[in-house]
Formats: C-alpha cells, sequence, structure tokens
C-alpha cells in the first residue's frame, strides 16, 4: 500500500467523522472466561484463545501467558501498525523494523508482601529498531508521529477513568 492509496481507503472515514463525529466512537471489547480448577482464564483472541495464569514470578510455570506481556503486547502492535501507517503517510519506504517493549513490575505488590510497593507496571519503554530510507530527522518525526497517533501508548500515557462492576 502506497500514501495515496492508504489515503483513499481513509478518505471517506474521515469524511463521515467530520459530518457525524459521533460515529468515529468505537468501543473496544474483552472477555475472559475463569477457569473453575486453576488460577488462570482463558481469553477469545483474534485467531485462537489464549490461556492467562501467574507469571513464574508469583508461582506459575511459565506455560501461561502474563497479563502484562499481553499489556505489552497490545502496546507493541498498536505502536508497529501505526508506525507502518505513519511512514506509509510520509513516503518512508519502510526496510525492516522491530517494536520493543519492556516493562517492570515487582512482584512484591502483586504478592502483598510490602503494601508500599505498587503493584503493576511502573516503568515501560518502547524502543524502534527501523531500517528504513530516511535521514534522522524524518525517522524521529516518523517515530514522534506514532506517538502522538498509537490509541494503547497515549492510553498508557493518560489513562482512562476506570471503574468496576460486579453482576
Amino acid at each position: 500500500m502506497d500514501a495515496a492509496e492508504l489515503r483513499e481507503l481513509q478518505a471517506p472515514l474521515k469524511q463521515r467523522y467530520r459530518d457525524t463525529p459521533e460515529a468515529a466512537l468505537v468501543t473496544a471489547r474483552a472477555e475472559a472466561t475463569l477457569d473453575p480448577s486453576a488460577v488462570a482464564c482463558s481469553i477469545p483472541a483474534w485467531h485462537q484463545t489464549v490461556t492467562a495464569g501467574l507469571h513464574p514470578a508469583t508461582g506459575g510455570d511459565g506455560s501461561q501467558a502474563c497479563s502484562a506481556d499481553m499489556l505489552l503486547e497490545a502496546l507493541v502492535a498498536c505502536a508497529g501498525v501505526t508506525l507502518r501507517a505513519v511512514a506509509t503517510a510520509m513516503g518512508i519506504p519502510v526496510r525492516s523494523g522491530k517494536v520493543i517493549a519492556e516493562g517492570v513490575w515487582d512482584a512484591r505488590g502483586t504478592l502483598g508482601i510490602d503494601r508500599a510497593v505498587p503493584v503493576g507496571l511502573t516503568g515501560i519503554t518502547l524502543r524502534f529498531e527501523i531500517d528504513a530510507e530516511a535521514d534522522a530527522a524524518k525517522l524521529a518525526r516518523l517515530i514522534e508521529t506514532t506517538e502522538r497517533y498509537c490509541v494503547i501508548y497515549q492510553t498508557l500515557r493518560s489513562p482512562p477513568a476506570l471503574s468496576v462492576a460486579a453482576a
């Protein structure tokens, strides 16, 4: 896909959202089914069901997905797709590349060992390794624009209001 094809694909959507802003509101949804016999749950994903369980740092054996890793996977997926779209729009030929996210969390928090230790990721680094036909300034603009339009990055950067409900 080149820049013209991308613009042609997105033009009617952009016009629709300009004309009818409420049409641009998208509800994302995920659901997990609790495993009745293990500390795990199943999440229907695009092409398979993923079973999430305890990380080895909290007693798991490493055979099940870790939710922190899944969060980072969502981040690199969004950043990768966004980067490809931005590179296409900017006319930057990308030969190859990787998007890498690393997050740090302290198991003492989630295990309740020390209430002063936060529960959850306390730092995330997103790194781009891009082989493209572009100078350093254009690559910097590509990454800045990717950061600006990556839904998951922006969600983590400015967290939404969260609520919990029981049925």
